[in-house]
């Protein structure tokens, strides 16, 4: 587990004899959010817990944890979050083809109503992680309710969330609540660089400065391909056209989240003589932001930012791309009108 939560688990696992029977870790999407919850989870079902409460890692209780098939511990998280190898209790391995989901659906949470209202195997706790929590569906998310309301003695429920504002406020209620924040930059630029990752700042003002998240930008070739992107757009020969040929096989998350940034940034420097997302084009940015209307770029920015929402929806991917970067195009080329 990172070790900047070392400390906010800590101090949940001394106060583990009066623990609530939910609690919801909330804070930044890539931060470890889900690694501190499972370390809880396993923690509170050892059966020789160290002094600190953590789990020893040696007793028929953790043994079952880290082999995936703890007959106390359930794990609600969308099919499309499942490993693919998935075979533990508590989670089924994908069994229809097409698009995994990307909802815990109610099916998993009623599974769990004659899972907690039996005894437990060991005669101690259980616990259910359920992660991330807005991704319950409607259906589900009030079926859970129910199960929060009147849970059995004994009983755990950890959820964890990047965008609690989206849980029903009736979970919320329910809930102990423990905000977790992102590590100073200092010390999340240290950690990546002992986890051997290529181009720490950039990545990380990628992230915008969560590691975790910050590390899987990292893999494959999506870095090559950001700088790709972006040396299009500052190219001083830019056409909209020609560009949205090129970029017709780039997935439409990339493009958005991408030109968001690039765009986001241009009016950071215009206005405030700063760069967030992209540290490696300051030389660019910096050119390219003395001719751009800041009110318009801003405009399109926000565009951006909100259609990072529907980019999985069903489109013309080159006829979306050629409409945004025609928009970039006059953002780049104001008319300017006559006194």
């Amino acid at each position: 587990m990172v070790q900047w939560l070392e400390t906010p688990l800590n101090d949940l696992l001394h106060q583990a004899g009066s623990l609530p029977h939910a609690l919801l870790l909330r804070g930044p999407r890539g931060i470890g959010k889900q690694d501190m919850a499972i370390e809880l989870a396993r923690s509170l079902l050892c059966e020789q817990p160290r002094p600190n409460g953590r789990a020893c890692g040696q007793c028929a209780s953790c043994g079952w944890f880290d082999g995936g098939n703890h007959p106390d511990f359930r794990m609600l998280q969308p099919e499309a979050d499942m490993p693919a190898d998935e075979t533990g209790e508590g989670a089924k391995p994908k069994e229809k083809e097409g698009k995994a989901s990307a909802w815990i659906t109610i099916e998993q949470v009623r599974e769990l109503h004659d899972y907690i209202h039996v005894a437990s195997h060991r005669g101690g706790r259980k616990v259910i992680v359920v992660s991330p929590a807005e991704a319950l569906n409607v259906a589900a998310a009030n079926a859970l309710l129910k199960n929060l309301e009147e849970p059995p003695a004994h009983t755990h429920f950890i959820l964890v969330s990047h965008r609690p504002q989206r849980l029903l406020r009736t979970i919320l209620s329910r809930c102990r609540q423990l905000p977790l924040a992102r590590p100073a930059t200092a010390e999340a630029l240290d950690w990546l660089k002992a986890q051997g990752v290529a181009q720490p700042e950039v990545v990380l003002a990628q992230a915008s400065g969560a590691p975790l998240l910050a590390q899987a930008l990292s893999a494959g070739d999506e870095l090559a391909g950001r700088s790709e992107f972006l040396r299009l757009l500052a190219d001083s020969s830019f056409d909209p056209l020609t560009a949205a040929e090129s970029l017709r096989d780039l997935p439409l998350e990339r493009f958005v989240g991408w030109l968001q940034k690039w765009t986001g940034d241009l009016v950071e420097q215009r206005m405030l003589g700063r760069i967030r997302y992209n540290p490696d084009f300051v030389r660019e940015i910096t050119l390219l932001s003395r001719r751009i209307e800041p009110l318009a770029a801003l405009r399109l920015q926000r565009k951006l930012t909100r259609e990072q929402r529907h980019v999985q929806h069903p489109l013309n991917a080159k006829l979306y791309m050629e409409s945004v970067l025609l928009a970039y195009h006059a953002l780049l080329n104001p008319v300017r009108r006559a006194a």
